[in-house]
């Protein structure tokens, strides 16, 4: 099955967004009103392929029934290890894998991966052609307008598509613009006709400034050939995004006590004796339990707590704005909050 075939038009996606589309969130985002769609935090195949970085790699890779249907986001440079990623994916679950090849993260790009491949679109398709002979799942692809002009957009589009992938998400955006300007909307029927002249197959799915699901209803009027919409920092403003209820106060606080309860039942949360069992099942044959934890703990956070090996409690606080937020209080609430050190602290202040 192409999950890109079965979805409603139009559809909504929330983007891939590192360190805040975790499994956590999404079920958070699902309890509130899910989008048709999910991604994954973007995942690196050079991890994945790695012993050492496979345990991290599937550990960002883990979904539950809430998720599906979800797409596995995959990025990196090298063509078999994408090969050896998406081959993977299509056992653990996944309706689809997606190529990042928009990502604008200094990082990433300097590894070579994300936006990077727009500079570099001879190895762009040769690591899509190894991912989709890989695998049955649909292959679709990330990307934005270009590296430095709008305008790059036909000839970097017009190599994509000529590849037919499963779907087509495009960040209105260059690399260089960041989000910095205006998502470029004007572009959006240039694009659709590139589209259906090239691969008229291909889902098109567009992203950039797309607030909530009655702005993306507005856009599909103007743009009815556009299948679907994404949206990302809309969600920071209201996490019921994909709905068109507006949430009380007390609703907001509601789905913030429940990423609390969810992190701290959480396996990245619980101490290390609790949690061997949950980790070593994702683990290679034959390595050495402690080595794992270790390198899966030196990888994800540098910073981890040496006596306690969990997430730190501070990389919740980016969270606390999503849900203190639009309403009389909200800043002075968030401000206490952020000077909290525990979940207790925080559940006392929620509470009062």
């Amino acid at each position: 099955m192409n999950i890109w075939q079965e979805l409603p038009k139009p559809f909504l996606v929330l983007a891939p967004m590192e360190g805040v589309t975790d499994i956590i969130f999404r079920q958070v985002i699902a309890h509130a009103g899910r989008p048709d769609l999910f991604f994954t935090e973007f995942t690196n195949v050079s991890s994945y392929a790695s012993e050492k970085g496979r345990a991290n790699a599937l550990e960002r890779l883990q979904i539950t029934p809430t998720d599906k249907p979800i797409i596995a986001q995959i990025w990196g440079k090298d063509p078999a290890h994408f090969a050896e990623t998406a081959e993977a994916l299509e056992s653990l679950g996944f309706s689809g894998v997606d190529l990042n090849f928009g990502c604008p993260d200094k990082h990433v790009n300097k590894a070579g991966g994300g936006a990077a491949m727009i500079q570099n679109p001879n190895l762009a398709t040769e690591c899509y052609q190894n991912a989709r002979k890989s695998t049955n799942l649909p292959v679709s692809i990330k990307t934005r307008l270009g590296w430095n002009k709008p305008e790059e957009y036909q000839e970097w589009l017009s190599t994509l598509l000529n590849q037919h992938p499963a779907a087509l998400t495009v960040h209105l955006r260059t690399k260089k613009e960041m989000s910095k300007v205006p998502a470029h909307y004007e572009l959006i029927p240039e694009i659709v006709k590139l589209r259906t002249k090239l691969s008229p197959e291909t889902i098109l799915v567009v992203n950039g400034d797309i607030k909530d699901k009655t702005h993306a209803l507005e856009l599909h009027r103007q743009y009815p050939e556009v299948d679907g919409f994404m949206i990302g920092r809309g969600v920071f403003a209201n996490p019921y995004c994909f709905t068109s209820h507006a949430p009380t106060r007390e609703e907001l606080m509601e789905l913030l006590k429940l990423h609390l309860n969810l992190y701290e039942k959480s396996a990245f949360f619980a101490n290390i004796e609790e949690r061997k069992g949950k980790i070593f099942d994702f683990a290679a044959e034959g390595a050495e339990r402690d080595d794992i934890i270790e390198d899966y703990h030196l990888a994800k956070l540098p910073k981890y707590c040496e006596k306690c090996r969990h997430i730190p409690y501070e990389s919740l606080k980016h969270f606390f704005k999503i849900y203190i937020n639009n309403f009389p209080g909200a800043k002075d609430l968030r401000a206490k909050l952020m000077e909290t050190h525990s979940l207790p602290e925080a559940r006392a202040i929620i509470e009062s």
